[in-house]
């Protein structure tokens, strides 16, 4: 059996190392906002090049806090990708905006051209969501931004340590938003979420909203008393989960080379078919946290591929404005046919740093043989 994704194998190999250092936390008498969490953030912020960085405790939560930083009102609009992921939606909806959604182009990101077209004067963010590991066009998106006096928000939960024109994912917007749940590029075993900024007083307003709005960092009379200068949640990153993604992020880069190996071996395997391979844009790294291809005959496939003991998923089968949630928020249906195509024809195949080149070589061996039968 290949599977898709499988955390045993790295287990295996760190499980020794790992329990040890959790043994230590646990020792230290901290579980919450302890020194390895502190370390956590420091080490993952100077890594990407950022001036400030908060761990809160997960993807989700980093776009809520991040969005409810920035003060929505009722009625602000949200402009971001058709084919994200849920938490996208629900942290706009629940930090008080409203989504707007913008169909995508054929490398699966959010299509520059039709972003001008869905901003009116309510339109106050910009959420470019870095799927599938790699960036968006964040030049053309900071131009729009600046024009329209618009903030941007990176959704890098796909993208960590993918670049841009040589800078990273999560440093171009006013703030990048991360995911640490176990299939990311560095996945803890259990929940996490950071957030980058380089603006100080975001970063002050973002650890109070983390933390039930509690000042810790401004010197004042309340300055880590229970008092809540303004309503926040709970987002707690644990010493725990620090422990882990402390020693992991010194290994992660080695996890993103590992992952670019496989891809290029895919894509070698795969690149006289009639498949639509997936390909890095210019000026981009691509991460490739997931390999995303598409056919018309998809779901033959995939049936066809799991019959042989191949696992694959389809992220994302269903686009936001088909969700019955969404369906009465959502007016521009109409302008967002690609993501629905594109919905109906992608799948991903198996891909994580302990997967092994013969397992790339017998998934393709036995795709090919499909798509010759279908």
């Amino acid at each position: 059996m290949i599977r898709f994704w499988n955390y045993d194998r790295e287990y295996k190999k760190i499980n020794k190392i790992i329990l040890k250092n959790i043994h230590k936390t646990i020792l230290a008498g901290n579980i919450f906002f302890g020194k390895q969490l502190e370390n956590f953030e420091k080490a993952f912020t100077k890594k990407y090049k950022a001036k400030y960085g908060i761990a809160v405790g997960s993807g989700t939560d980093a776009l809520l806090i991040a969005l409810k930083s920035l003060k929505l009102k009722p009625g602000d609009e949200v402009i971001t990708a058709a084919n994200t992921a849920i938490p996208t939606i629900s942290a706009i909806i629940n930090a008080g905006g409203k989504p707007k959604l913008v169909d995508v182009g054929d490398d699966y990101l959010i299509d520059i051209k039709k972003i001008k077209k869905e901003i009116t004067s309510k339109t106050k963010v910009i959420i470019p969501v870095h799927l599938y590991g790699q960036m968006c066009d964040m030049n053309e998106i900071k131009k729009i931004a600046k024009k329209n006096k618009i903030k941007i928000v990176e959704d890098c939960a796909q993208s960590q340590g993918a670049k841009y024109k040589g800078k990273y994912s999560g440093t171009i917007g006013q703030l990048g938003c991360f995911s640490f749940y176990p299939t990311k590029i560095l996945g803890s075993y259990g929940d996490g979420g950071f957030i980058l900024t380089d603006d100080f007083n975001l970063y002050k307003k973002i650890k109070r909203i983390r933390f039930y709005g509690i000042e810790t960092i401004e010197k004042n009379k309340y300055l880590n008393k229970y008092y809540a200068n303004e309503n926040g949640i709970n987002s707690r990153l644990d010493e725990i989960q620090a422990t882990i993604l402390n020693f992991k992020l010194k290994k992660v880069d080695n996890y993103i080379n590992k992952r670019r190996i496989l891809a290029k071996r895919y894509l070698s395997k795969l690149s006289k078919t009639n498949l639509g391979l997936p390909f890095e844009n210019v000026n981009c790294k691509h991460v490739y946290h997931l390999f995303t291809l598409n056919h018309k005959k998809a779901k033959t496939i995939k049936k066809m591929l799991l019959k042989l003991k191949i696992h694959t998923r389809t992220i994302y089968p269903y686009p936001i404005q088909k969700m019955k949630a969404y369906r009465s928020i959502i007016k521009n249906k109409r302008n967002l046919k690609t993501s629905e195509i594109k919905a109906k024809e992608i799948f991903s195949l198996p891909l994580y740093p302990e997967m092994k080149i013969s397992e790339v070589d017998k998934v393709c061996y036995n795709l090919k043989k499909i798509l010759v039968k279908i």
